[in-house]
């Protein structure tokens, strides 16, 4: 059975080597590596600009490429001379348009180190949640003493493309005056959800699903049934602020816990949230590491 993998092994090398013009098979690891780094990196890309409006820019200036190389392939030399204009000022256009996105990618490169630029983990990222944090809970503080509602999710893994597109986009930094804003009774946004992805308020007034259990308490209104929903459907930690009482809650995993005091919610929010982080990091290192001890023992062999 060794013999025979081993032969097969050396037929798919030799193939390889003919079809592909490869002289060794360090030839071959190369460009494996290559385009590995390459596939990782678009995947990371991908996965950051999902459900944002720069994944909607991407796809047009795709179907603008798709153009051009149909007017080319047409020979229509209006068309052609206009999108050729247009992909020469693309480089320009694109900086413009991402710039936020590129300035926080630039700021966690100077502040992280290597591992951190591919995985967004690490110190910046750790920072920038905790400042979060801080911002949502003085928000959150404020609106509880003021008996002001309202309803906050933190997405994690789980992808809430589908309830984000139920609201209306934000965009926007975390801040306590702009939650406390929207927040605020009888105005536009302040009836639903806000989702909180990557840091920032990505939309507000979303609609989120209702939790199917029905041994809750009577006190427990629609905002507080909407945050167990959320959390039993995703891994999201959901804020609930009552609006009769004005008593804090956190939803997790479809468990919810009531009457926090401003001490606690926050060290809920940073056990959950900064936690996440961790594993993140954690899976990442034990990968690593299982990588190093494979090519180590395969080198002893």
């Amino acid at each position: 059975m060794v013999l025979m993998a081993a032969n097969w092994f050396s037929r798919l090398m030799i193939y390889i080597k003919e079809f592909l013009s490869f002289d060794s098979f360090w030839d071959v690891l190369r460009a494996v590596i290559d385009v590995a780094i390459i596939s990782f990196l678009f995947y990371r890309i991908i996965r950051a600009l999902k459900d944002s409006r720069a994944f909607q820019l991407i796809k047009g200036i795709l179907l603008i490429l798709i153009v051009a190389g149909l007017a080319l392939l047409l020979k229509l030399p209006t068309v052609s001379y206009i999108i050729k204009a247009f992909i020469s000022v693309l480089p320009v256009l694109l900086v413009v348009m991402f710039q936020p996105e590129l300035r926080r990618w630039l700021e966690d490169i100077g502040n992280s180190n290597i591992r951190s630029i591919f995985t967004g983990s690490g110190r910046a990222a750790d920072e920038r949640i905790d400042s979060m944090i801080n911002e949502v809970a003085n928000a959150v503080t404020a609106m509880s003493r003021e008996r002001v509602g309202a309803l906050v999710v933190f997405e994690r893994s789980t992808n809430l493309g589908e309830i984000i597109r139920t609201g209306t986009v934000v965009d926007a930094n975390v801040s306590t005056q702009l939650l406390r804003l929207i927040f605020v009774p009888n105005t536009p946004l302040h009836d639903g959800a806000v989702i909180i992805r990557g840091g920032r308020i990505e939309a507000a007034s979303c609609m989120l699903p209702l939790t199917s259990q029905t041994h809750l308490s009577r006190e427990l209104g629609m905002r507080h049934r909407a945050g167990i929903g959320m959390s039993e459907a995703s891994d999201a930690v959901v804020v609930v602020v009552s609006e009769e009482s004005g008593s804090i809650s956190v939803a997790v995993e479809g468990i919810l816990k009531r009457h926090l005091t401003e001490e606690t919610f926050e060290r809920i929010l940073k056990n959950e949230l900064l936690k996440d982080q961790e594993e993140k990091q954690s899976k990442l290192r034990t990968l690593t590491q299982n990588m190093f001890m494979k090519g180590k023992n395969n080198g002893r062999n």
